[in-house]
């Protein structure tokens, strides 16, 4: 399993509101999704960026996904270019949801 963290740093145009309609409208298309075990869209206001944590099953699904196009379609929606950071996950904690 591998963990990837995908960064939008904001300078100017930064827009909470925007980036949870985002997430909102985006939900659909992860889940179900091959190879992904879990996805979390955040929104750090005070450092000016929405931070995105995906879980893989492997490195080969996490790069297939994260294609130069891909990456290009990400940047239009979000309005700023990602940073990607591929992170070898030590042990994953998963508790049962309680709703």
């Amino acid at each position: 399993m591998i963990a990837v963290m995908v960064r939008f740093q904001y300078d100017t145009e930064f827009n909470e509101a925007h980036l949870q309609q985002i997430a909102e409208g985006a939900r659909s298309k992860f889940q179900g999704m091959p190879g992904l075990r879990s996805k979390a869209f955040t929104v750090d206001a005070a450092r000016r960026q929405a931070l995105n944590f995906y879980m893989w099953e492997s490195e080969d699904a996490a790069r297939k996904f994260f294609s130069p196009q891909m990456i290009d379609a990400v940047a239009k929606i979000y309005g700023v270019r990602p940073s990607i950071d591929y992170l070898k996950l030590a042990t994953l904690v998963e508790n049962p949801s309680s709703v």
